[in-house]
Parts: structure tokens; sequence; C-alpha cells
């Protein structure tokens, strides 16, 4: 057998194509996951190991922050041959063309005789107090060179001019990128300096495990590690996000290893349909039941070891390449540099050998069934229907049924996890009545093509319902894929808008601008006009008046003009005149309801107002007209601002941050930098989930051009007979395209209905209980209609090259074919 084996390979080895590639593109998918997980997870380790080389003990931060006592009773135990502490200040420093100064974090450096600490790339080490040396990532982004002088200034208005001595090898860092600056420098910039942690090298003789005892009780209140607890502690600390991000690469390599097996077990059934004589005639001469089923298997485990080996090869060189492309962006990461662990190699390769050699057993056990006498006859049409066939579409539907009333429950009840569990049981009875409905989908939708296009499209949808089974296989596993994109898409952007609503009420303005102590210039309001991105200013005047022991600032907005710049509509119809909208601290500190009367009084003037809580606004806001009657001489302080939903936000906060350059301190508040900072995971997530999943309707499409591709060959005395009928080449390619067009608009269609259906679901489970039950649904219409058209020109690019195949053959010699 293993000669008919090696030679049935050979055979049909063009046939087997699609199933390598299937295999290819998933085991690649998860080397790749694997690979990139192990390569960060490693680099971390490394990192964050050599920046502690020589800690035998730590002690941290926990229930009470670490004071400069606890470091010197440290300092005085025996069982300590060094002690640092890590100190630093965080000042302010002025980078050149920036109108404001940044925040900055400065280390002080300590003695590395025995501990690890910062070490110059470039340059020295900071020696006097006024020296200082910049991580190289960071004076690379602000183009500061070496002997260049920075002014540093705390917060307390202190300023120094400090010389860059150094630059600072970056390979040991991670976290926040402190400068480093001696012990003396920090203690002058910060006399009250942040000690981070105490860092003990033990003295000889004593373990790590005993000099974390010995540091215990000199410890109340903070934590104590060993130093390799603490590395754990650190690298835990870093590699959770990577744990999780793993996690989500490694469901997307499952879902596209599901779909490659549905292709591969798709691909098996054909082929062997096709060889069935080649099988019997094997059974004639004395093969056993036993033999043909391990000689398909034996194929299948061949085709899935070699195709499996070459999708881990390229995993492994597409990792190499995203590392590479990773260290082109600052994601504040230490380096990483590919590392291949055994399990990111022999996994994938085991898992895609063992799944194409599963995928095959079904095939292999239908090839066994038939008799070999029988086998020897003409291949009957299949069944239309049969008893197995009908108990699977009643279990079916007893899968959607079950599947639906959990995912109703789901969102009623904002379980996420029963709404998982009812998505997965209604899905397997979509699949399970594949065999009825995806028939009916293509019947009905084929029913425009079969009349537009005559005899050819009706052959066409004909053949696209000839063998249900087949049919329903083919477009499952685009179905999959299709589905968790809509899914996905649809679930974004209804969690999307049901934050933009939540923030509309949280953080109504978008960018506030404000000054304290100083008078805006004449121009400024034109200024934040002029700011790329900012489509609203609406000036906003100011007075402090004194309400029983406490003194307030009222803020005015002309009523007119904020429902421009605040984006809760509620908040805009409150805002009238005779109506003061406090916040909730300021409703709290003067004890008062809504609805209440409040009198305000500045400069002799009395003003009665009703007082209504109001959330996200200034702590008192009322009309410019009440505010003109209370204080007429209030001047402009500040600025409420509109931004454009597409801008970038932390753009267009950076410009307002650096604008009206004349004003020395500029208070910029809003809420444009959290809603960007949500905007923006989702987009990430949208783009990385749409591409990841992109993988497994890649190999669906695959699948779907080798069912064109073995049906043509299947077909080829049919083909050939409509040929000699008069049919040209390019109504046979017309006819093929067709039915490969009808086969992806269906699972399109109905993966589209089944991602509103799944992701409206998942919307209310997730986000019911988080937003007391005010959740927004919506329809990604652009995004859906572009799956669609994606997926039908994806559709007509797999027929291509079987409708090349089949109008290449010629009539004559194709009828005299066996």
């Amino acid at each position: 057998m293993r000669r008919s084996i090696l030679s049935s390979l050979r055979a049909h080895l063009g046939r087997l194509v699609a199933a390598c590639l299937a295999i290819v593109l998933g085991v690649g998918f998860g080397t790749l996951a694997l690979t990139v997980h192990s390569s960060a997870s490693h680099g971390i380790d490394q990192t964050i190991g050599k920046a502690n080389a020589g800690v035998d003990a730590v002690v941290a931060n926990d229930q009470r922050s670490i004071e400069a006592k606890d470091l010197a009773a440290v300092r005085k135990l025996p069982q300590a041959a060094s002690v640092v502490g890590d100190t630093s200040a965080f000042l302010q420093v002025s980078w050149a063309g920036r109108v404001r100064p940044d925040h900055l974090g400065v280390q002080a450096l300590y003695d590395t005789s025995r501990i690890a600490g910062p070490r110059a790339a470039q340059g020295r080490l900071p020696a006097s107090t006024l020296e200082i040396a910049l991580p190289a990532r960071l004076a690379e982004k602000h183009q500061v060179a070496i002997g260049s002088k920075l002014r540093l200034s705390s917060y307390d208005e202190k300023q120094w001019t400090v010389t860059v001595v150094g630059t600072l090898d970056d390979s040991t860092s991670y976290g926040m990128a402190n400068a480093v600056a001696t012990a003396q420098a920090v203690k002058i910039f910060q006399p009250d300096s942040y000690i981070n942690q105490i860092k003990v090298a033990a003295a000889p003789g004593t373990t790590p495990e005993a000099l974390a005892a010995a540091l215990t009780p000199l410890a109340t209140g903070l934590q104590v590690f060993t130093g390799e607890a603490w590395i754990d502690h650190e690298v835990q600390s870093f590699t959770n996000g990577i744990d999780v991000l793993g996690g989500v690469f490694g469901m997307f390599a499952v879902i596209a290893l599901f779909v490659a097996c549905l292709v591969i077990a798709n691909t098996f059934t054909i082929v062997i349909a096709q060889r069935t004589r080649e099988m019997a005639l094997l059974r004639c001469v004395g093969a056993s039941r036993r033999q043909v089923f391990s000689s398909v298997l034996a194929e299948a485990a061949v085709v899935g070891l070699v195709a499996s080996g070459i999708g881990v090869a390229v995993g492994v060189a597409l990792s190499a390449l995203g590392l590479a492309l990773s260290r082109e962006f600052d994601l504040e990461l230490p380096p990483i540099g590919l590392h291949l662990s055994p399990v990111s190699i022999v996994l994938p390769l085991l898992l895609g050998t063992v799944a194409t050699v599963l995928a095959a057993i079904v095939p292999a056990r239908r090839a066994t069934k038939v008799a070999p006498l029988a086998a020897l006859r003409p291949e009957a049409a299949p069944a239309a229907s049969s008893k197995k066939g009908a108990v699977r579409l009643v279990f079916g539907f007893l899968l959607l049924a079950g599947g639906g009333l959990l995912l109703a429950a789901s969102a009623s009840s904002g379980q996420v996890m029963i709404g998982v569990a009812g998505g997965a049981i209604s899905f397997l009875g979509v699949l399970a009545v594949g065999t009825l409905l995806v028939p009916a989908l293509v019947r009905l939708l084929g029913a425009l093509p079969a009349r537009a296009s005559g005899v050819p499209g009706r052959i066409a949808v004909a053949n696209a319902v000839r063998n249900p089974r087949r049919t329903a296989a083919t477009t499952s596993a685009l179905l999959i894929g299709v589905t968790l994109i809509s899914l996905t898409c649809v679930g974004i952007a209804s969690v999307r808008k049901t934050f933009d609503v939540t923030m509309n009420g949280e953080f109504p303005v978008d960018v506030t601008v404000r000054t304290y102590d100083e008078k805006l210039p004449a121009g400024a309001e034109q200024q934040l006009r002029d700011i790329k991105g900012i489509t609203q200013v609406v000036p906003v005047r100011s007075v402090e008046v004194k309400l029983g022991q406490e003194t307030l600032s009222i803020s005015g907005i002309e009523q007119s003009k904020a429902g421009s710049v605040v984006h809760n509509p509620q908040l805009v119809d409150q805002l009238q005149p005779g109506v003061a909208l406090l916040d909730k601290p300021s409703m709290r500190m003067l004890n008062l309801a809504d609805g209440a009367d409040i009198t305000l009084v500045a400069g002799g003037h009395k003003l009665s107002l009703k007082a209504y809580h109001a959330t996200g606004l200034d702590p008192i806001t009322i009309t410019q007209a009440d505010l003109q009657k209370l204080a007429p001489a209030a001047a402009v302080t500040g600025y409420w601002l509109a931004s454009d939903p597409k801008a970038d936000g932390p753009d267009v906060i950076d410009a307002v941050e650096q604008s009206l350059p004349t004003v020395k301190s500029l208070s910029v508040g809003g809420g444009l930098a959290e809603r960007s900072s949500y905007t923006q995971v989702f987009d990430v997530l949208l783009i990385v989930a749409v591409g990841l999943l992109g993988v497994s309707v890649l190999i669906a499409l695959v699948g779907v051009g080798n069912t064109l591709s073995l049906s043509v060959l299947e077909r080829t005395r049919e083909n050939a007979l409509l040929r000699a009928m008069g049919l040209t080449r390019r109504q046979l390619r017309g006819m093929l395209a067709v039915e490969s067009l009808l086969m992806a608009l269906v699972a399109a269609g109905l993966g589209i209905a089944l991602g509103l259906v799944y992701g409206w679901t998942g919307t209310a489970a997730l986000m019911s209980t988080q937003t007391d039950g005010k959740v927004q649904y919506a329809v990604p219409g652009g995004l859906l209609v572009t799956i669609a058209l994606v997926a039908a020109v994806a559709g007509l690019l797999a027929s291509v090259l079987p409708a090349r195949r089949a109008a290449k053959v010629a009539p004559a010699g194709a009828l005299a074919t066996e």
C-alpha cells in the first residue's frame, strides 16, 4: 500500500494544492501568533532580568509609600551588602520648539558595583548637580544633542539649566523613560523625592530568602520580594497584556485552522468521490477496508505534515518581519528579537498534521463503505434526502432554537458567557441546517441571473444546488469568516455608539481652555479657530462669588451658542435664563437638591436662580445674560471648543496646549483626550480583528476555488456536451462565475445577517450593566456593504482558474474520456 499511497499523491497532487494552501495559511497564522508571543515574553524577561542583575531582595510600595527612614533602616541590616534607593523627582522640561513644558521623570544614580543601574549609550553619565543624561529615544524624539542645555522646572516654580552629557542605553530599560542625574541633584530638584523601590544585594553567605525574611519586619505596610520574585512580578505586569493579546491571536488562529479543516474535509470528500473506481479496483485486487481507510489517512498525514512544515516556515518568516518593523515604532517596550521556542514550532506542526488527518476521517470512512462491484458501476447522482439528513435537520433546528433562547437571556441579563454559548450553539444549528438553507437561498438569489442570462444562468443555478451537502460545506467555511467579521464590525460600531452617548453625558464639551491669573490675548479666539480639527469656539466669561463660607467660580456662556459646543442636548435645553447648572461636588457642598433656589452675590449685585445638577460642565454654569446681571464687567477667561470627529484627538489637544504662546499657564481640559484614547482602541481592535479574520476568509475562498476546480473535473463530459451543443467558452466561464458568485453572496448575506444578530446581542450583554440599560445599536452600513462586495469579487476571482481550465478542454476530446 505504501507504493500505492505515493503514486496516488503524485497523481492527484494538483487536486490537493488547495487543501495544502489552506493548511499553510492556518498553520502559518498559528505559528505567527505563538512566535510573536514567545519573542515578546522572552525579550521582556531578558530586559527586566538585566535591569535587576545583582538584586537579591526588593522592598516595594504597597499600603503606604517608602520613606527615607525605611531606606536608613534597611542600610543598617547586617545581611545587606549593598542597598540602593531607586529614587525619582518629577519635573517639567522645556523642549526646543515647544511653547509649554512637558513632564519629565529624573532618576537618581546609585552605586552599581553590586546592583545593575543605568548605562550610557553615548557620552557619559552625570557627575555634577547640573548635568543630566536622557533616554536615547527621548533625545532622538526631541532632537537633543550631547552638550545641549535644557531648562528644568519644579512644580513650586524653581528652575535650573542643566547640560545633557549623555544618552542612556535603552536595551535594559522598561516602563516610563526617565532621565538620570546624580543623587545630590535629584535631592535639590525635589527634596521630598519619591522612592520607587529599595534594592538590596545580600551579604556573603546570606540567601535571597533569608534576606527577604530579615527585611520583612522592617517593612510594615510595604511589599518584600526576593530578587527572582521581583523579576517575575515585573515581567507579569508587562506580559499580562501580551498574554491577553496572545490569547486573542490564538483564538483567531484556531478559527483559521477550523476553517482550514472544513476546506480539507471538503477537498478530500470530492477527491475520494472522484477516485471511487480507483479504490474499488484496489478492493477487487485484495485490499481490505482497513487498508483503504489507512491509505487515505496516510495521504492526509503526508499532505498535512508537508503543508504544516511550509506553514511553520512562513509563520516564522512573518514573525521576523513583524518584529523588525515593530522596532521602527516607539511602543515603549523593551527590545524584542526573534525567539523560537519548541512550543511555537512543534505545536503548530503537530496541530496542522493532526487537524488534516481528523478532517480526512469522515471522507476515508465513506470510501470504505462502497462495495467493489457497486463502485465499478457509474456513480449515481447524489441523493436529495436521506433519513440521516432529516435527523440532522431536526437537530439543527433544535440547536437554533436553544441558541436563540440563550442569546435572548444573555441580552436581558447582561451575562456575556451565556451569549457566547448561545452564539456558538445557534451557529452550529445554522451549519447543521445548511444543506436545506443554503440551496434554498441559492435558488432564491439565482432567480435573477437565471432569467437574465438564459440557459447558462439556469444551468449555473442548478449546478450550485446539485449537491446540497457539498454546496453547504463550501459556503460554511466562508460563512464562518464573514459572520465573525460582520459580528466584529457591528459589535464595535454599537459599543462605540453606546460609548459616544455615554461620553456625551460625562464629558459634554470636547475641549475647555481656561486661564486663572492671566488675561487672554485679544486674538485668542481666532488663534483657537485656526487650529486644524477645531470646528467651534465659544468664549466663556467667569467671576468669583461667595456662597456662605465658600468661594466659587461662576461661568457664563451665550445661550444661543451653547448647542454648538455642548454635545448633551439635555444640558443645552436646561441652560435657560434663571437656571444655574452645578456639578455634583458643588451641589453636595452647598447641600442643594434639584430645583432648589440659589442666590448669588457679586460686587453688590444679587441674582436668584434655580439650581440643577449637570455633569461635565464647570462647577456653576449660567447663561451669559444672567452673568451680565451679576457681573457686568466679567472678562473672558476661557473658551469651550468643539472638534471634528474625524480629526486626530491627541494632535488637536497638543495643538491647543501649544497655542496662545503669550499665556504662561493655560489649563486645557474636556473629554476629547479620553474619547480619543477609546476611539483609537476601537479603531485598532477593528483593524486587527478584521485583518486576522480575513485570513480565515482567504482560506475559505481557497475552498470555493477548490470546489469549483474539482467540480469542473467531475463535469468534464457534461461541459463538453454543452460546448458541443453550442455553448461558447465565454458562456461556460460565465456559468462557473455565476455559480461561484452565488455561493459567495449567499455566505456573505447569511453571515452579515448573523453578524447583526450576534453583534447586537453581544453589545446588549456587554454594555447593559455598564450603561444602566441605555445600549445603542449601530448598523455600519458602509462596512457591511464592503464585506458583501469583497465576498462577491473574491467569489468571482475564485472562479477564474477553474473557468479557464474548463474552457480549454476540447469538446470532442472530453466526450471521449471515461
